[in-house]
């Protein structure tokens, strides 16, 4: 894909692989849109691309507040008439044994690494539209556990790494449905999970030695973000640069239909502490 005058939103870009994504899309001349919590670390970022030569612009917002997610939607309509690519990166990952809810009082990594995604896409779907052709790249995981609709928010039987499983499954069942509502727009979506255990300070904070680089993950996001290869592409999953099977709830028709019903319930509702049900 030529870059010139293609503008990228990648969340989660401060850090990480998302980071290197973000310079090497810079370098290779696209506007690159960066987004991260952290102002800071997010100057450091665009100064980075722009002292390479490219174009980047910083977004903040704190994507555990669904308030900060339409804002930050309402921030990206508002710097550009177009939106040529969308990377839904930012995520939490196993690290933590304690439950934790949102600002939205919704269990954080559900909220954080699914329904941020969901909703920040759902708000962006016009301008990818209107930018088409156009892709979305969920970046998942291949850590994915099914769901237990009887209780998504984990208030009975909490655990760091279901949560985190579940929510990354999450992801990929989104971008299956999503293909689906999208069949004819000229925007693709696809999911992926980059590449185990990156050198990541996600994966540290877990606990766990990394034994792949952030380059290796960068490469696979890069070849969903921009290969000709995945031109009219939509609706799969990838191991690394492999065409994959994600866990079997992610083809359950009915299980996506509910999905995709509670998420609209839940990004509609006001903040609120959850009942096992939620």
């Amino acid at each position: 894909m030529e870059l010139n005058d293609k503008t990228i939103l990648i969340t989660g870009s401060t850090d990480g692989v998302g980071r290197v994504v973000a310079q090497r899309l810079g370098a290779g001349g696209a506007r690159v849109l960066v987004h991260g919590r952290d102002a800071t670390r997010g100057k450091a970022t665009v100064a980075e691309i722009e002292t390479a030569g490219g174009k980047a612009e910083l977004l903040v917002a704190d994507l555990s507040s669904l308030a900060e997610i339409r804002r930050l939607a309402e921030a990206v309509r508002a710097r550009t008439d177009r939106l040529d690519i969308l990377i839904n990166n930012a995520g939490i990952g196993t690290a933590g044994t304690k439950r934790q809810v949102s600002a939205d009082g919704y269990e954080l990594r559900f909220a954080v690494n699914y329904l941020a995604g969901f909703l920040l896409t759902s708000q962006l779907l016009p301008l990818l539209k209107a930018s088409a052709p156009a892709r979305i790249v969920n970046v998942a995981s291949a850590g994915q556990q099914a769901i237990d609709f009887d209780d998504v928010m984990l208030t009975r039987s909490y655990d760091g790494v279901r949560a985190y499983c579940q929510s990354k499954l999450a992801q990929i069942m989104f971008t299956i449905d999503l293909a689906q509502e999208l069949k004819g727009s000229n925007v693709t979506v696809n999911s992926l999970h980059p590449a185990s255990y990156m050198n990541t300070t996600m994966v540290r904070q877990a606990g766990v030695t990394p034994w792949n680089s952030v380059e290796t993950g960068a490469d696979a996001i890069l070849n969903l973000a921009i290969s000709p290869d995945l031109e009219g592409r939509s609706g799969l999953y990838f191991d690394g640069l492999r065409e994959a099977r994600a866990n079997a709830q992610a083809y359950d028709a009915k299980a996506r239909q509910h999905l995709r019903t509670l998420s609209l319930d839940l990004v509609e509702r006001q903040p609120a502490t959850l009942t096992s049900k939620g």
